[in-house]
Parts: C-alpha cells; structure tokens; sequence
C-alpha cells in the first residue's frame, strides 16, 4: 500500500458518536458530545477557493417568545473563520469543528520579597459580539460548544472552579474544592472537570530557591503538585487523588506546572514524565495504567489524535530549509505523510489540521519565529492563513497562545 493509499484508508472511516449528555447540563452549558464529523471537501477547486469569513459584527438573535441569546460562535457557521490582518486576533476565528476559544500570553510580575510569578493574560471569546476580550482570571478552559468557560482565581492554587457563562461574563456557579487547584480541564463530552492540584503556585518562582540562568542567580522553581481532582459540573462533586510529579533519581525535575490531561477518548489522564513511555496514564479511579493502546505513538506534538483516531499530528519533520510536520498512522506508528506547518497544535476535522506557520512563498527564509495561524489540509500544499504573524500588543505584552474547543452546540 502507498502512502496516497495509506492516508484515504485512515482518513475513510468514521467514529462513532457517543451517548448525549443530560438534559440539565445540555441546557444549562450548551455543550456537546464529542461528536467526529467529517465536513466534505467539495472538490480542490472549491477547496483551493475556501471562504475566510469576518466574524466582525455579528447581530444578536433570542429564542422565540424568549430572551436568551445565541451563542456568536453558532450564528457565524462558516466553515473558515480568518483574520490574518490581526494578531493577536480580536475577531473568532475557527476553521471545521475547531474554533480559537482563548488565547493567552505571559507576563512576569515581581513580587514584594523578590519572587516573581509568571501570570496568565488572557483573551476570552465574548459569544455576545464573537470578539476577545481581555480577562483577569489566572487560569480558564472552554467547554465544548463554547458556551461556558472554568476559571480560577489568583493567586493560585485556587480554592473554588467558577463556571463562567461566554455570553453575559458572569460566573453562573462557584464550585468550592478541598484541594488547590491551579489548573482545570473539562472531559471530552463536558461533563467532568480535570483539576491538578498544587500545594503552591506552580507559576512561582522563588527568590529563597535561587536558579542560574546564564550565569545569573534569579529566583527558582518548585515542584508541589499534590495530585487531581475528578469535578463532576452538574453536582459539583470532588474526588481526589494523589500524584506527585514526575523527579528522576536525583530529584530532577522539568517544570514545576505539570499539568493533568484527558486522553483523546475521556477514559484516562494523563502528565508526562522524563522516561519512557514518557507519559504516565491514570484510570478514573485515580489508578497509574499502561498507555492506551488508540494513544501508544502520540507524541509532544499538541494535536495529538485525529477525530477518528486514525491519524496523528506529529513533531516537525523539516530538513534544511523546509519547514513540515509528520502525519503518522495512529496504527503502526509510521509517517504516512507530511504537511507545511512548524507545529501542529489542533485537528479541524478528519482532513484538516490547524498548525503555527507560514504559507512558504511568504516567509521563505525569514525564520522560524515567524509564524501565524494556518490551516492545512492532508494531501495538499494548500495553506489558509487563520491568523496574522505572531506578536505582542499593548493589551497582550508577548507571543500569544491559542486555546482549542470543539466548536458545535447540539
């Protein structure tokens, strides 16, 4: 089998949709199921010919007889949503069932007694206008269907999960925790919260625990994660579990936020470790397991799997001057294909994949550092810019990080 063959055989089959949420949560949250739909390509030309659609000034619709107003993110339906005039981008941007939800940068801020905490700027969408807009929360993730957002509060480790409403800014719900939590997750299908635990700010650093950094001594990380927490949204039940981070034998260790993830399938988490198998599994009991089978060659590479779990975006795989990231079967393992993007960072749908990049006849030989969002479709050479080339702002003092979320509401 060729590698053309070797993509339409991973790219044909479909997964199955899993069972709806209930009927209070749907409402409440508008989330959805971790549905994998495939969005047809009707043929190159009109693929080559995709529309980016502004998202500027989209109107406000209620429910009939009713009050309540659609999400801008299921107004705007196009397939591709770009603005590569803006960076960091004020207006949505999406592209199949991918939209940029958030997006964050860092900002370094002294501390009265020498400590320096690295926090969290964030840039939230607001479903009322389908713009960003600059939030004070320290830590937040979208839920499916982008209607509801999980926040903290600083400083961290936070004492209680707000579940914030995307549409009127306002924290709907507090959910108070017996552990600090310094970072949350919500699970595939939105039910379920991830929270990792810590007994101080893993985004810290600590004059009385000094690192060197070219020569000079300046205030140092600590590791403190405790373990996490299971959240379920509509009771706001907690279960906890312990699980320290990952040290080698002489107590090394990478960074002091290592935080908890769902697995592709919501059936286990996750944190990587500097060994072999270089991820450390849990089951939903909080149990350490062997690497899921449908996960075995995912790697560092944030896209991980493919919707129908056929495919993964891999690490990059340029030689020379040539920038391109490797497409492998999820299977055996082995590059099938490769596509023009530095970083792969989320799937689009079963075909597409959204990376940081550049279309190459307009950075050739500019350098890695210049990159925007980009979509990219298997097979192709066809580049969509999403985004404009990477910078700061006044709002936002440094290089921008995008937050991923299943964009469609049931």
């Amino acid at each position: 089998m060729n590698v053309d063959e070797l993509v339409r055989d991973s790219l044909r089959e479909q997964a199955a949709e899993q069972p709806p949420l209930g009927a209070d949560f749907a409402e409440r949250v508008l989330t959805v199921r971790r549905r994998r739909r495939t969005r047809a390509i009707a043929g190159t030309a009109a693929a080559t010919a995709a529309v980016v659609a502004v998202a500027v000034g989209v109107p406000l619709l209620t429910t009939d007889g009713g009050d309540e107003v659609r999400p801008a993110s299921e107004m705007n339906k196009s397939d591709i949503i770009g603005h590569p005039d803006q960076s960091p981008p004020r207006n949505m941007i999406a592209a199949g069932d991918t939209a940029l939800s958030a997006f964050y940068v860092r900002e370094a801020v002294k501390q009265p007694g020498g400590d320096i905490v690295n926090t969290r700027v964030y840039g939230l969408l607001d479903q009322k206008t389908a713009q960003y807009r600059k939030t004070e929360w320290a830590f937040l993730d979208v839920a499916p269907g982008m209607r509801t957002a999980a926040v903290l509060e600083g400083e961290l480790p936070a004492r209680r999960i707000g579940l914030l409403d995307m549409i009127t800014g306002k924290v709907d719900r507090w959910i108070p925790v017996d552990h600090g939590v310094a970072s949350v997750e919500f699970s595939p299908d939105g039910t379920k919260l991830l929270a990792t635990t810590y007994s101080k700010n893993p985004d810290r650093n600590f004059a009385d625990h000094p690192q060197s950094v070219n020569g000079k001594e300046v205030p140092g990380p600590l590791p403190s994660r405790t373990g996490f927490s299971f959240v379920d949204v509509d009771s706001g039940e907690e279960t906890w579990h312990k699980a320290p981070q990952w040290k080698d034998e002489w107590g090394f260790f990478y960074n002091s936020r290592e935080d908890m993830e769902w697995s592709e399938d919501g059936r286990s988490v996750f944190s990587d470790i500097g060994e072999k198998p270089f991820r450390q599994y849990y089951d939903l009991k909080g149990d350490k397991i062997d690497v899921p089978a449908a996960e075995k060659y995912v790697n560092y590479a944030e896209a991980g799997l493919s919707p129908d779990g056929k495919l993964i975006g891999g690490e990059f795989a340029g030689e020379g001057e040539k920038i391109s990231s490797a497409i492998v079967d999820s299977r055996t393992g082995k590059r099938v294909t490769t596509v023009p993007g530095q970083q792969l960072l989320a799937w689009a749908d079963d075909e597409r994949i959204i990376a940081w990049g550049c279309d190459p006849k307009r950075c050739s030989g500019k350098g890695e550092f210049r990159n925007q969002l980009i979509l990219l479709t298997i097979g192709s050479d066809k580049v969509v810019q999403l985004s404009g080339f990477r910078k700061a702002s006044a709002d936002y003092p440094g290089r921008w990080v995008p937050v991923f979320t299943e964009r469609w509401a049931d």
